[in-house]
């Protein structure tokens, strides 16, 4: 079945890590395993320079913002090097219009702090409860993902010219169409010379709205992780043979 990946893509928070903790000494050392027969690449929602650290500067290159940047391991710096920063306009007007649209539609009308989070590189954030709201209640609203998957269509519907997720615990996050994961893959084979087939993906976000279900439903390989513990059991097969 992996006879032909040449290319290990994964995803890190809840697929490598915990959520937003640093890469563990014991998944470190089956990435080093793993970097002996594969090319290694982070496929990430946020920045490459927070990805990067939250990996200890672990040698590895980076796709960040749904692809919108991408950063290449310098081995003589021992840093990431930023290829690729693309940004996009955002009518922040309209969004705010229509984010508050939603909010009177489905009562969530009583947030802490701004009502949308606008990002450099034109990603967007509508935090359900606010961009100041405390973590106890942002973990404690929608755990199961229930509440914001059976708006999510609306959303879509509402975002036209972005692709939605349904991100974090609390939050919907946009990107700009056509970026996406699926995307970012896909353009990356393009440049270095992979098939998507050559490609086997790690994530745990594929459900509907996730950040990684573009790419569940696309040519490469996917590897599902419900539980960033799992990894070294999920990946076992793939370090069989070296």
């Amino acid at each position: 079945m992996y006879k032909d990946i040449k290319v290990i893509a994964m995803d890190l928070d809840g697929t490598l890590t915990n959520h937003k903790t640093p890469l563990s000494q014991e998944h470190k050392e089956i990435l080093e395993k793993l970097s002996k027969k594969y090319k290694l690449l982070m496929v990430g929602a946020g920045q490459v320079n927070r990805i990067f650290n939250q990996l200890n500067k672990f040698p590895i290159d980076i796709i960040g913002n749904y692809g919108m940047q991408y950063g290449e391991y310098n081995a003589q710096t021992g840093e990431i090097d930023i290829i690729k920063n693309y940004s996009v306009d955002c009518d922040k007007p309209s969004v705010t219009e229509r984010v508050n649209m939603l909010r009177q539609k489905f009562g969530f009308t009583e947030y802490k702090g701004e009502t949308v989070e606008f990002h450099p590189s034109g990603c967007v954030t509508f935090p359900i409860l606010g961009t100041k709201a405390i973590q106890e209640d942002k973990l404690a609203f929608d755990p199961d993902r229930k509440k914001r998957r059976a708006i999510y269509q609306q959303v879509v519907d509402t975002f036209s010219e972005y692709t939605v997720f349904v991100g974090g615990s609390s939050s919907f996050d946009m990107a700009p169409k056509p970026y996406d994961k699926r995307y970012a893959l896909e353009v990356y084979c393009k440049e270095k010379g992979y098939k998507m087939q050559e490609i086997a993906y790690l994530g745990d976000d594929y459900g509907q709205g996730g950040n990684d279900e573009s790419v569940y439903k696309s040519d490469a390989v996917y590897l599902t992780i419900d539980d960033y513990r799992d990894f070294p059991k999920v990946v076992k097969p793939l370090l069989e043979n070296i």
